[in-house]
């Protein structure tokens, strides 16, 4: 019997570390390229980090145009981010404490607008955005941003919601609590990790989307870093060490929500998946 668990540890463990390798390869190919010039790239194998220097990095942070749509991103991510929660907090209540009459109908909906691809929805947000002045801004792409954004936490909070017992909101309103009352001094607080990993998650899906932000901003100054990124390449010459040390920086405040909330990530995913 313990031999059996010993080998079973072993393989166990061999598994976890080819997962590992193979999630972790792409960060390190990544980091490796952006210590490299581009002629090194050619003449030298490209796994392993040989004729190392800075001057990618360097030139990402003497890179203005870089620095300034890193900030667009943040502010643009940011700002959507904290409408989209707050929208999908009232959305999942109504949907799962409220009882009206098409709500399941209205749910449904919300689905399939979270299910529709983004492709089939660029060229009428452009459109929108452009008739009612809102192109090459920050706020028309924030607005378009909540198209996605808004279903996508509506969706996932909706299972948290449905976790909780009726009976709290009943007895705060039994209290003299008013529903927006029951909702922020009641409900919310034990919905906290379902707020954490919803914000999180559509911070990440807006801060690494192009199609909207290539589409919408066209002004080199609206632009987002996907699209900074993007225009790094001229012609068919790709500057490898370069992009891949935009990269670099532009993934690390990202990397740096999930290491801050990634229990909060993984506990909204399996109550979204296992209550919703």
């Amino acid at each position: 019997m313990q031999r059996t668990n010993i080998k079973f540890s072993i393989f166990k463990y061999a598994m976890l570390s080819l997962v590992a390798i193979f999630v972790l390869f792409p960060v390190y190919y990544m980091i490796t390229l952006s210590l490299r010039s581009q002629s090194s790239l050619w003449s030298k194998s490209t796994l392993l980090p040989v004729d190392s220097n800075l001057d990618n990095y360097r030139a990402a942070f003497e890179n203005t145009d870089f620095k300034r749509s890193l900030l667009n991103s943040v502010i643009v991510c940011g700002t959507a981010t904290l409408i989209a929660v707050l929208f999908s907090v009232m959305a999942a209540y109504a949907l799962t404490i409220l009882k009206f009459k098409g709500r399941d109908t209205l749910g449904r909906v919300i689905i399939i607008a979270f299910l529709t691809p983004g492709a089939l929805l660029f060229i009428p947000l452009a459109v929108i955005m452009a008739n009612v002045g809102l192109s090459n801004s920050l706020q028309g792409l924030i607005l378009v941003y909540l198209s996605f954004m808004v279903p996508l936490g509506t969706y996932l909070l909706i299972g948290f919601f449905r976790s909780l017992p009726a009976e709290l909101e009943e007895a705060a309103r039994i209290d003299g609590a008013s529903r927006m009352q029951a909702l922020w001094m009641v409900l919310l607080p034990l919905v906290a990790p379902g707020l954490v990993s919803v914000a999180i998650i559509t911070f990440t899906g807006a801060y690494n989307e192009l199609l909207y932000s290539l589409v919408i901003n066209i002004s080199p100054e609206m632009r987002t870093v996907p699209v900074a990124i993007l225009n790094l390449s001229v012609a068919d010459e790709v500057p490898w060490g370069r992009t891949m040390a935009f990269s670099t920086i532009a993934a690390l405040p990202v990397m740096a929500l999930y290491f801050a909330g990634q229990r909060f990530v993984v506990e909204g995913l399996q109550t979204g998946s296992v209550k919703g």
